[in-house]
């Protein structure tokens, strides 16, 4: 009779993953997804706009705030921010796989210069009426924007899905 074979332990995790494991346990404690490198919280910046926006058509004052909000990038939002784990956040960010960041940062792009192209619009407006057809307008288009935005956040862009299938 031949001995029965012995198990073999599993081997310990090497440095890297290891490394790897505690960054990303890091980041999601923090809301930052590990697999993207980005925070959902970065959306507050945008979906504040469109709150703003939305109150237009029934409080025409309400332009004025939106008049007052200004464009910010990832890292000046969170150097601006409360977010406990701003520093984080902002290196993360920089680490991120460089295809997930630029269709993020172009998704982000584009919704801010609909904002800002607005906002000017907002600003030669003489009616109220004409302010709030402005607002409905620009609501209908950065809404799905910004869900797309966050759809890259959670990994659900093209860029990651390509990265995820070549890792």
């Amino acid at each position: 009779m031949m001995p029965a074979p012995t198990a073999t332990p599993p081997a310990p995790p090497a440095p890297a993953a290891a490394a790897n494991s505690a960054r990303a346990a890091e980041l999601l404690a923090a809301n930052i997804n590990p697999r993207t490198g980005l925070a959902t919280d970065y959306l507050n910046h945008f979906n504040e706009a469109v709150m703003l926006l939305e109150m237009v058509p029934d409080m025409p004052e309400c332009a004025e705030d939106f008049l007052a909000w200004q464009p910010l990038s990832y890292a000046e939002h969170f150097t601006a921010s409360n977010f406990k784990a701003r520093d984080l956040a902002i290196d993360a960010y920089n680490s991120a796989d460089v295809r997930i960041r630029t269709e993020f940062d172009n998704m982000t792009s584009a919704i801010t210069a609909i904002l800002t192209a607005v906002g000017e619009a907002m600003r030669q407006a003489a009616q109220d009426k004409t302010r709030a057809r402005l607002a409905e307008q620009a609501t209908g288009w950065v809404k799905p924007l910004v869900l797309q935005a966050g759809g890259i956040i959670n990994g659900d862009g093209a860029a990651d899905v390509d990265y995820i299938m070549t890792h």
